[in-house]
């Protein structure tokens, strides 16, 4: 059968093209796509060929076109193979890193089914990318009380503001250059809301937190950032990774800053979490899905505060073309694929 799909044809392109989905066989699933979500930072460094947008791959890969993104999204079964049982065709499923394509063919174990018919489609479009948050704020080991800032306020970076809070973080330090996402990321649970520019930002971290943030998420996926949230700092720190550094053009002095002050870093890529089974710190994909699921169903969290806009993916080129320009681009972005042909 044949799909419409999302593919970048060369820097800074994004075209909506023909593809041929095969058939449905063994344990795949036909996902008929609902909505799936533009995660900004991600696709804009493979719209524009950055490099180090595959941790697999240590050359310049990112320049290499066609590409296909869109990791997170929702949909309804349309068809399931002969060796299905989790789901039928009918259910609303998340879809754990499909494409943006009108039609996901994925295996069985890449579906998770929604059970709460109260809960909307378009409220869990973001579902994945909450989940990634999640998993880098487990990885920290926070402990109630602990201080936290999250550097970047990117999508992901929100919804680590909120992980944070929901685990009890006190005092959060939300910091970003935007000050309109500032603002929101108080209205998400962080208590103070800092400029990393500013004058003696590092000083105002360390009277903030009482000596230094005890957990450090950053999620700009700039080196200039670690380096500065390694400033700001209690001896002792954790500091999770979580966002993807594209470009490597500082150099950190990690005597001083990590190894001299105890300090762990930990990589938090989505690729690093167990396959099968979930450890205290280290969840699995389904179970951390299953869990947010619940979350939302009893209104510990609400993924919809992150979307600031919804768009036919009929308006895909001008989209990317906004995305590529890096004009005053959303936090949340949401494609809505219910009315393609």
């Amino acid at each position: 059968m044949q799909a419409w799909q999302i593919q970048f044809t060369a820097p800074g392109v994004a075209e909506l093209n023909a593809v041929e989905i095969p058939a449905v066989t063994g344990r795949n699933v036909l996902v008929k796509t609902s909505y799936t979500v533009v995660s900004g930072g991600t696709e804009r460094a493979n719209l524009m060929g950055m490099p180090n947008t595959d941790p697999n791959v240590l050359d310049m890969e990112g320049m290499k076109f066609p590409k296909v993104l869109g990791y997170c999204g929702v949909g309804i079964v349309e068809q399931i193979g002969p060796e299905v049982r989790s789901v039928k065709p009918g259910d609303r499923v998340i879809i754990y890193f499909g494409s943006h394509t009108s039609y996901n063919l994925v295996p069985e174990e890449k579906v998770i089914r929604i059970d709460d018919c109260r809960l909307k489609l378009h409220d869990l479009a973001p579902a994945v990318i909450a989940q990634i948050a999640m998993s880098g704020v487990r990885m920290s080991r926070l402990e109630l009380g602990e201080s936290a800032m999250v550097m970047g306020l990117g999508i992901l970076g929100m919804y680590a503001v909120q992980w944070l809070k929901l685990m009890g973080a006190c005092p959060i330090l939300a910091v970003d250059p935007q000050e309109s996402r500032r603002k929101k990321a108080l209205t998400l649970g962080a208590d103070f809301a800092l400029d990393p520019t500013g004058v003696d930002f590092p000083r105002q971290v360390h009277n903030l937190t009482h000596g230094g943030a005890n957990v450090g998420i950053e999620v700009s996926g700039a080196a200039i950032a670690l380096e500065q949230i390694l400033e700001c700092t209690a001896p002792m720190a954790r500091v999770v990774l979580l966002g993807c550094t594209r470009i490597n053009d500082r150099c950190i002095d990690f005597y001083h800053k990590v190894h001299a002050r105890g300090v762990v870093l930990l990589g938090a890529h989505t690729s690093v979490r167990p396959i099968l089974d979930s450890r205290p710190g280290y969840w699995t994909y389904r179970d951390e899905l299953e869990a947010l699921l619940r979350m939302i169903s009893l209104g510990r969290i609400d993924l919809s505060l992150n979307v600031e806009e919804i768009h036919s993916v009929l308006e895909t080129p001008d989209v990317y073309a906004r995305l590529a320009a890096n004009r005053d681009f959303p936090t949340g972005m949401i494609l809505d694929w219910r009315d393609v042909p």
